[in-house]
């Protein structure tokens, strides 16, 4: 009989445990920096969708769409609005530490918020309309050598920031000289970017493959170059790097989340391991693959510090190129 109740209090006790443990009731709320139809507004609607099929969250994960600043709108909101929430989670991306590294979220730092996780990298890419002139990114990177002026690009990123890096990247590697010269256009996000290219608008695209796969699969879009190592898997494999064209231009822009410095540390907890989970699930493997995402996932423990040291990679970068001085 005191086997039975001392079962029967341990039982309880896990419960009771079980219960007090934190997790997210009611609604999520995920904040894209931007207007839908780019990278963020993809990694709060994709990752949404796959935290509730795992049950990972017993609500609705809402995105909700906060664009202005190159992300700083939906920064600043989270340093000094949301300073304590347990539900919310923020898209960020190479883009985020970009800005961070040209101190363009004025009084802020990449101190100021909790960094959760990454769930892939995105590599770059620069692509054309599919009338364009230009067949190859060799063709293009000699249109800008000859006149920075001749070859206007179009991407989702503020001036100065990863996607306008990323054309000025290929541009020193291919050996082009007046790199702030060379045409840059801004828009609140890749769609819109993409929309102007392939108007006939402007010449050129750079953004990252999981924008551009719908541009892609209706063949109003062109890439000319990836900006990866090597090529991408799957139905991405036929796309050409920039390094196979001899110019040794590589962008990998990593997915995840930062959440609000101020949270409890049961909810910060629980968003790492949720975000650890997801990762390893089977959906998000999917996503990935179809989205062109690669793998990338550093441990909880090291990725504060991956974010500083890219922040000062891309500072050091930034300098380099005139951007900052």
């Amino acid at each position: 009989m005191m086997i039975k109740r001392t079962l029967s209090f341990v039982a309880a006790a896990a419960v009771s445990m079980s219960a007090m443990a934190w997790q997210p009731s009611g609604k999520v709320e995920c904040l894209a920096p931007a207007d839908p139809g780019g990278g963020w507004d993809f990694t709060c609607r994709s990752v949404g969708n796959v935290l509730q099929d795992l049950s990972l969250v017993d609500g609705s994960v809402q995105t909700v769409n906060m664009a202005g600043a190159g992300g700083g709108v939906a920064y600043a909101h989270t340093v000094s609005k949301r300073a304590e929430d347990d539900k919310l989670l923020v898209a960020a991306s190479t883009a985020t530490t970009t800005r961070l590294a040209q101190k363009q979220f004025p009084g802020m730092n990449a101190d100021m918020v909790t960094w959760v996780g990454a769930l892939g990298a995105d590599y770059g890419i620069i692509a054309v309309g599919k009338d364009s002139e230009y067949q190859n990114l060799s063709e293009l990177m000699d249109a800008v050598k000859a006149n920075p002026k001749s070859v206007k690009f179009a991407g989702g990123s503020a001036r100065g920031g990863w996607d306008h890096l990323k054309v000025l990247i290929a541009a020193k590697a291919a050996g082009a000289d007046k790199l702030p010269s060379i045409p840059y256009l801004s828009y609140n996000n890749g769609g819109e970017a993409m929309s102007q290219v392939v108007g006939g608008q402007v010449d050129a695209f750079t953004g990252d493959i999981s924008e551009a796969t719908g541009f892609l699969e209706s063949g109003d879009l062109r890439v000319v170059a990836v900006l990866s190592e090597e090529r991408l898997p799957g139905k991405f494999s036929d796309l050409p790097t920039a390094k196979e064209q001899g110019i040794d231009a590589v962008g990998p822009n990593w997915r995840g989340f930062y959440m609000p410095k101020g949270a409890s540390e049961e909810a910060k907890s629980y968003w790492v391991d949720a975000v650890d989970t997801l990762y390893a699930s089977e959906q998000w493997k999917k996503v990935m693959k179809s989205n062109g995402l690669i793998p990338f996932h550093p441990p909880a423990s090291k990725f504060d510090e991956f974010v500083r040291n890219q922040v000062q990679d891309i500072e050091n970068l930034s300098r380099e190129i005139g951007l900052l001085k």
